[in-house]
């Protein structure tokens, strides 16, 4: 699927290029795009588009508008030559904007989509580029948590992934600001042997939901070395073109 030493990628459908972006696409980000629900979504909301692949993942698998906000400028600029080129050109709008300052869809979207900045307090990487998209100062998770509230329609469903020890922060700051509530979450680990090292927590408005962090489903990415387990190949065949 690679090609020119990984910069850009070819899917069955359409093409990412990422040679402009600091985070690569990822087989975790993937996995997300195939995972979450967006068949009957009229508005979808991608926070931190990057490449744009998650924006273009829910086009091709649903009918709706689709708002991908992006902070920096460059990421931006390659998100929106993404979507040109692919076949939902028409449904995807790339708006460069803080989704601080971001308002969008007066009503609100039925799907919010997010693979944030996650490293909290660590080292910072060399590239301020990729500082920027994988450390928390440029979207804290109170920040998160506060855009997805005052965006999310009042029956709709968040998606966010996140390695682990990070969701346990994040589903904290959820529970504290008490506007929205957890309602699953999805581990990811590579193999059967390795520990979860991902989560997908759902999140929405509803006041039963549990705000926990239990896990509701497990997905194992391979059965051994590189080879995908069949669940993996189910989700991800409508995109990658050798499955």
């Amino acid at each position: 699927m690679a090609r020119k030493s990984n910069t850009y990628f070819q899917f069955k459908q359409f093409r990412v290029d990422q040679d402009q972006c600091a985070m690569k696409v990822t087989m975790d980000a993937c996995l997300f795009g195939a995972l979450v629900d967006v068949e009957e979504s009229q508005r979808i909301l991608d926070i931190g588009t990057g490449t744009g692949l998650l924006s273009l993942m829910a086009a091709q698998r649903s009918s709706a508008h689709i708002d991908a906000v992006e902070l920096d400028d460059d990421a931006a600029r390659q998100a929106r030559q993404n979507v040109a080129q692919s076949p939902w050109s028409d449904r995807i709008t790339v708006t460069q904007s803080a989704i601080q300052q971001f308002f969008g869809a007066p009503d609100g979207y039925d799907t919010i989509i997010c693979n944030p900045p996650f490293f909290e307090n660590s080292l910072k990487a060399a590239n301020d580029k990729r500082t920027m998209a994988r450390h928390t100062e440029s979207l804290s998770f109170s920040d998160l948590v506060q855009a997805t509230s005052r965006l999310l329609h009042k029956n709709g469903t968040a998606w966010i992934i996140l390695p682990v020890k990070s969701s346990l922060s994040f589903i904290g700051v959820v529970e504290a600001t008490n506007s929205l509530n957890v309602s699953s979450i999805t581990a990811l680990r590579p193999s059967p042997s390795h520990p979860d090292h991902r989560y997908i927590i759902t999140l929405n408005k509803n006041k039963s939901s549990k705000n926990s962090a239990r896990v509701d489903k497990r997905i194992t990415l391979y059965q051994e070395g590189t080879v995908f387990t069949e669940q993996v190949k189910a989700l991800l065949k409508r995109f990658f073109l050798r499955l």
